[in-house]
């Protein structure tokens, strides 16, 4: 008679650990482990502030990351980025034209885009040839005009507040030369090589402009399709309405801007050309190029034309010249900036300044000229992502164009080898390349023939 051991129940091991904290049946609560057992919690032992502040110093580094990337990218690739920017900002301000030659006088599309853009390359050879021209035949002029506003430089330095003798004078004109000259020998070989690939480089950035501008015009929508069909399908409808509206944004920018640079322009021009300042023509072309830089560009080219004035006439002229270009730059920043820029942009003057700024920081000139419309349109495009509408008038009835999953050159090629694949497998079925060999294959099939055999074998049996 074998003893009877009674049931005990089975214990999980990490029972305990599992149940920690959870009142047994008996009302008590199991002991909670001690030292190696008990394990480590972060989330316990780090205050939430902490890890929240963490948890945003992350994702702050990666996404630093990823734009330094981006940025080193574009410096690398500067030669073809920026060529395509001009492109995009020219394209957004001849589309109207192109419309207008399409629709009013009933051009081919290909023909209007070829006139807009044959018409912008002549109106800008034709500017910068009538400003070559003015600087060529008064160079000399100001050259002389130069040396005696020099001499009156070195005079007032002597007899004015600093009381610079002339050996100090003398002395700071030999560092200047000396300066000079430790450009020349090899600097002079180095610095023609450098103005070569410059000029090699700008002939090229011309050239990409010239052809993107003429088939962005022409085929803008086409490749904004392919643009967004590289996409998921789920947001590709997000991305193409907050693009439509980034487009407005920089049209609106572009148009606002060249209004603003033709007031500076035209308001310093007049002024100096009044006060008989050489070179006016010149100076006005400088101005209105400088003016695309928002708030420091027409403040740095009108001190060149006080400069100007300044050697050519004298404190009195450059005075005079000094409050035109201070005239000029208050209308600018107390009517045209805040009615037109403002309204066209929707950014503070704050955050314009800024970000020109940064761009000069990040990119020199190039990136203070495209500082504020990348700004403007990051803007817009957020903003709608996020809920708000700048442009509800556009509406959504607009859809993009998006190719379907196939390719018509990859589909025919794809229907070729599908049918060379059947024609094969036809006849191969025709050869006899089936488990059941040739004609025999209607008549006897392997299981039956084995069966046969077995009941002939046994009858023979």
């Amino acid at each position: 008679m074998s003893a009877q051991v009674p049931d005990r129940p089975v214990t999980d091991p990490t029972s305990t650990v599992a149940r920690e904290g959870v009142p047994d049946a008996d009302g008590t609560s199991p002991t909670a482990p001690t030292g190696a057992a008990a394990g480590f919690d972060a989330s316990r032992s780090v205050a939430p502030s902490v890890q929240r502040a963490a948890a945003w110093s992350w994702r702050f580094l990666v996404i630093g990351a990823a734009l330094a990337v981006g940025l080193w990218l574009i410096a690398v690739l500067k030669v073809v980025v920026v060529p395509v920017a001009v492109a995009l900002l020219v394209t957004v301000l001849l589309t109207p034209v192109v419309n207008f030659l399409q629709h009013r006088v009933h051009l081919s599309r290909t023909l209007a885009c070829a006139i807009s853009v044959i018409g912008l390359i002549v109106l800008v050879i034709g500017l910068l040839s009538l400003a070559g021209a003015s600087v060529v035949q008064g160079i000399s002029d100001l050259w002389d005009q130069a040396r005696e506003g020099i001499d009156k430089i070195s005079q007032w330095l002597g007899d004015g507040p600093l009381h610079l003798s002339d050996a100090d004078i003398k002395e700071w004109t030999s560092k200047i030369q000396d300066l000079a000259s430790s450009a020349g020998g090899s600097g002079v070989v180095s610095g023609a090589l450098a103005a070569t690939v410059t000029i090699g480089h700008v002939a090229a950035g011309a050239l990409i402009a010239v052809f993107c501008t003429f088939f962005f015009l022409l085929d803008g929508r086409t490749i904004w399709s392919w643009v967004v069909g590289l996409l998921p399908r789920g947001s590709r409808e997000l991305v193409h309405q907050a693009g439509r509206r980034g487009l407005v944004t920089l049209g609106a920018y572009t148009r606002t801007q060249i209004l603003v640079a033709a007031v500076d322009a035209i308001g310093i021009g007049v002024g100096a050309a009044i006060l008989r300042v050489p070179l006016a023509l010149p100076l006005s072309i400088l101005v209105f190029l400088g003016s695309f830089i928002p708030v420091v560009g027409a403040v740095l080219t009108g001190t060149v034309a006080v400069l100007v004035a300044l050697v050519a006439h004298g404190p009195g002229t450059a005075l005079i010249m000094l409050l035109v270009v201070l005239a000029v730059q208050q209308i600018e920043g107390h009517v045209l900036q805040p009615f037109l820029m403002g309204h066209a942009v929707s950014l503070h003057p704050v955050a314009v300044l800024l970000s020109v700024a940064a761009g000069s920081l990040v990119a020199g000139i190039l990136g203070a000229l495209f500082a504020v419309p990348i700004v403007a349109v990051i803007n817009t495009v957020v903003l709608y992502l996020h809920g708000h509408d700048k442009f509800p008038q556009l509406g959504m009835d607009d859809h993009v164009a998006v190719r379907g999953r196939g390719h018509p050159v990859l589909d025919r090629a794809i229907a070729q080898v599908a049918e060379r694949s059947s024609e094969r497998e036809a006849s191969d079925r025709e050869l006899g390349a089936d488990p059941a060999v040739g004609t025999d294959a209607a008549q006897v099939s392997p299981v039956q023939g084995d069966a046969g055999t077995d009941e002939q074998g046994s009858g023979k049996a």
